[in-house]
């Protein structure tokens, strides 16, 4: 049985993987399932049994997608010191920025979908991924003794308020580049939190 669930994950992987090469590369409206299914090495039925058609793979591409990069981020989080809940924050914004500068085919592709709804579609599919993640976040708030008003609010401001900013000054320099406008983000980010959190005595 593990066997037979690891053999269907690889193949859904290779779909989704093949998916976004090709998103990316030929473009969603280009792309046909039998691309995909050819590019993959995959019968058409098989891509049926994981997928309704084109859009649901691809709405399930932008949570994993989407996935994948806050596993990272939980990861390089994990093993960073951080000497406070603001600070893991501003961690985890250049983190992401950094990703999508290095990689902008995953910035376009995500473009204004990296948002809360997809993070909750993550989340709300048993994605131990954004799970592990948001998870790290609740414990964070716990261990630098922040009390947040609205845990889940203060969280679907960041990732809105990141995605929404960052993606016309990283594809197109505007209004200025991402490099001359990170320290106005890094400033609202504090800003934010503090709309949300005080910090109550050790």
């Amino acid at each position: 049985m593990g066997k037979v669930e690891d053999n269907k994950k690889l193949k859904m992987n290779t779909l989704l993987q093949t998916a976004f090469d090709l998103f990316t590369g030929k473009g969603f409206a280009k792309t046909t399932v039998s691309d995909i299914v050819n590019q993959a090495g995959l019968a058409k039925g098989t891509f049926y049994l994981y997928f309704k058609d084109k859009y649901d793979l691809r709405d399930k591409l932008i949570a994993f997608k989407a996935s994948q990069l806050f596993d990272d981020a939980h990861k390089a989080l994990d093993a960073a010191v951080i000497p406070d809940f603001e600070e893991e924050i501003l961690f985890v914004t250049d983190y992401i920025i950094e990703r999508f500068q290095n990689q902008q085919g995953l910035m376009k592709f995500l473009s204004k979908n990296l948002s809360w709804g997809v993070f909750q579609d993550a989340v709300g599919t048993g994605s131990l991924v954004s799970q592990k993640f948001y998870n790290h976040y609740l414990d964070s708030l716990q261990r630098y003794h922040v009390e947040c008003s609205s845990p889940k609010l203060l969280l679907f401001t960041l990732i809105e308020f990141i995605s929404s900013t960052s993606y016309n000054c990283i594809l197109h320099n505007e209004p200025v580049s991402m490099e001359e406008y990170m320290p106005y983000m890094h400033a609202a980010l504090r800003q934010i939190c503090k709309v949300y959190i005080t910090e109550t005595p050790v």
